[in-house]
């Protein structure tokens, strides 16, 4: 059964837009001449891009994972880490989808804002310093979980000689 036409036409775009076109060696005469009357420099990252590519690849498994190990431990947790796990496994479900697909097109259609949103002085001022707090935030919290597992590690080595005193008695 093949699909109409309208929707094949969209898919072909969209195909076109997020995978490079494999059939296409060299592009017409008229494209070549748009590219070049455009001034246009292509800034697009190949390492993005295939990261972008692999990450759609990964995350349908990383999703059914997550979805398992959920079901698995599901009767041993308490209430509010049920509800928690789930908020954030629906979170991040919603997140990722939305950060692969603009980052997709931003490399793409090398468009990262979109100026025609008019984003005021204020608006960019405080988005950046939100920026910046999320980013101090990731950071210190690598660095205080880093601190917390060795010292959660340092405990466990200590137990294992707990016993060891009684025994010389």
């Amino acid at each position: 059964m093949d699909l109409p036409e309208p929707i094949r036409r969209r898919l072909g775009d969209f195909s076109r837009t997020v995978f490079v076109d494999q059939n296409r060696i060299q592009p017409s005469a008229e494209e070549h001449a748009d590219f070049l009357n455009q001034n246009k420099d292509v800034v697009s990252s190949l390492p993005l891009q295939m990261s972008l590519y692999f990450n759609m690849w990964f995350f349908p498994f990383w999703w059914i994972s997550e979805v398992v190990m959920l079901q698995l431990k599901y009767p041993a947790l308490a209430d509010y880490y049920k509800f928690i796990l789930i908020t954030i496994l629906i979170l991040m479900t919603l997140i990722e989808a939305i950060r692969l697909y603009l980052g997709n097109v931003g490399n793409l259609q090398e468009k990262l804002f979109n100026e025609a949103v008019l984003i005021q002085p204020l608006e960019r001022g405080v988005h950046i310093i939100l920026a910046l707090f999320i980013f101090a935030e990731a950071l210190f919290g690598f660095v205080a979980l880093r601190a917390m597992v060795r010292h959660t590690e340092s405990r466990f080595h200590l137990r294992q000689f707990d016993g060891v005193q009684d025994l010389r008695t």
